[in-house]
């Protein structure tokens, strides 16, 4: 067996499936990330496919956790943005179930968590970032400057108010990443050296590990789910500001 094998890192590397030579600079080999990130986008798909075929008045089981998911990631649009954002829905719902599909299918045995990866969680917020960021400029134009100095500030404090506001605002799509692939990363490395506790301590006493391992599991999962809940909100919360100027 492969000492990498006991190594609570070894399950976040990244395996390349193909051998293709870099184009400018960039390797586009497909990776176990990009293929865990295709199996969630197609099972998204299946998922609201079967959910929403028949549309039936008793609702399915699969039709009322679509019809949930739908009535969720409105409400939240809806209570973080208004009804101006509306019209951003689509968006809205697809980063939440993705980011909540990759989350999820990481927690599988021998599975790969792509968003416990910096640049995957990154690419998605850099997205949000600048999607946010022209959403304001178009809306408000030269006004959405203002956003970087609060109303009523005293001009000696302009400065440094504006250089504090402009800090944070480019900070976004770095604590947003950051903190969903953190604690991806963190939960699943705690649940790899519990695991190992257990064939570390053998048939009697193993049973302390798994029991914890078992609870421990359950806690993953929902923070999995509460994740994705969060990177959503904070798009909704972003999206609000470029609309309202807050």
């Amino acid at each position: 067996m492969s000492s990498d094998s006991h190594n609570p890192l070894e399950q976040f590397a990244i395996r390349y499936y193909t051998d293709m030579p870099d184009v400018l600079g960039m390797n586009l080999n497909f990776n176990n990330s990009a293929l865990f990130m295709v199996m969630s986008a197609l099972l998204i798909m299946l998922f609201l496919t079967i959910g929403m075929k028949k549309r039936a008045l008793v609702p399915s089981r699969f039709q009322s956790m679509a019809e949930m998911s739908y009535e969720m990631v409105a409400n939240m649009l809806r209570d973080n943005v208004g009804n101006e954002g509306r019209q951003y829905f689509p968006f809205i719902f697809t980063t939440f179930m993705f980011v909540l599909t990759c989350n999820l299918l990481g927690m599988m045995p021998y599975s790969f968590t792509a968003t416990s990866h910096i640049a995957v969680t990154f690419a998605l917020a850099i997205v949000i970032f600048f999607g946010v960021t022209i959403i304001a400029i178009i809306k408000h134009g030269k006004k959405f400057f203002s956003f970087f100095l609060p109303h009523g500030t005293p001009w000696l404090m302009a400065p440094l108010m504006i250089f504090i506001e402009l800090f944070a605002y480019i900070a976004r799509p770095i604590s947003l990443s950051i903190r969903l692939a953190a604690n991806m990363m963190a939960g699943h490395t705690m649940l790899k050296v519990i695991a190992g506790f257990v064939f570390s301590l053998g048939f009697l006493l193993g049973w302390a590990p798994i029991a914890l391992l078992v609870v421990l599991t359950g806690f993953e999962i929902f923070v999995a789910v509460l994740q994705a809940y969060i990177f959503a909100v904070l798009t909704c919360v972003y999206l609000n500001d470029a609309i309202h100027l807050h």
